[in-house]
């Protein structure tokens, strides 16, 4: 049960959780498609592309920088036939790139708007779009959304709608793709962490480098990917997985390695 051999396409790959994915399966010997739009240091989002290339590449992976924006259907598309001529195919997308503003209806730029719907619902679709005749070939392919369980509560829309639009966008991908694409074998889940995940996103938006301290490390998430996407894709589909009740259920007792601060209360994320 690894990803040797395997070839994982990731959106937003040059930091945070869908570096941790990467990581995870470079491990294992995996091809990996490293897209991000980052070419040159950031002072406020640490990583670039060509940096997690060089990362993957020391601990066994074979990688493959892409610059692109899924914002940009033909630099997605650019990307999968860089990844295809390289590697030979692709048998994983993670959907992780993802826009975060989190505001009222009346606060809300419609550039913000659009950023978000842009980023997540259609940036998810479009790359799933770009890499399906890739999948169809595949022996185990995967479609893996970081995206929340659906969850029509009012208190996920009222402070945020936005926000929550946009990412409900991703897991309705998980939901219709995972039942169109059943009878070909495709697996289409969601993961989302129980609680916040240590990344740019919570520095930058939600509280600093003190909000960081009541985090997960972004490992537990690519622990959990890990084992989804080992699984029979015949098997497991339309799934959404929550990252602690996934590694529970296969086995995990202690989770105090995974808290960035040994002690501290963890903050639970949203929409769950």
């Amino acid at each position: 049960m690894n990803l040797s051999g395997k070839t994982i396409f990731v959106t937003g790959a040059s930091r945070g959780i869908g570096k941790a994915i990467s990581l995870r399966a470079a491990r294992d010997g995996a091809n990996i498609a490293v897209l991000g739009k980052t070419k040159t240091p950031h002072p406020q989002l640490p990583g670039t592309v060509d940096e997690t290339v060089l990362e993957l590449e020391s601990v066994g992976g074979k990688a493959l920088g892409c610059i692109a924006d899924v914002r940009n259907e033909d630099q997605v598309e650019e990307a999968v036939r860089a990844t295809v001529t390289r590697f030979g195919g692709i048998d994983v997308v993670v959907n992780n790139a993802s826009a975060i503003f989190l505001s009222a209806t009346p606060q809300t730029p419609l550039k913000r708007f659009d950023l978000m719907q842009a980023v997540n619902a259609r940036g998810t679709f479009v790359t799933s779009q770009a890499c399906l005749p890739y999948l169809l070939k595949s022996e185990n392919p995967h479609i893996l959304n970081i995206a929340p369980p659906l969850n029509l509560d009012p208190k996920w829309f009222a402070p945020h709608l936005a926000y929550s639009m946009a990412k409900f966008g991703m897991s309705l991908c998980v939901l219709g793709m995972a039942e169109e694409f059943r009878s070909e074998g495709i697996a289409v889940n969601a993961l989302w962490p129980k609680t916040a995940i240590a990344t740019a996103a919570i520095r930058n938006v939600l509280g600093g480098e003190e909000a960081l301290q009541h985090c997960r490390k972004p490992i537990i998430m690519a622990d959990a990917a890990h084992w989804i996407l080992t699984q029979n894709s015949r098997t497991i589909t339309g799934n959404f997985f929550v990252d602690e009740e996934v590694l529970a259920a296969t086995g995990t007792i202690d989770f105090e390695p995974y808290a960035m601060s040994s002690g501290c209360d963890l903050i639970p994320d949203f929409f769950v």
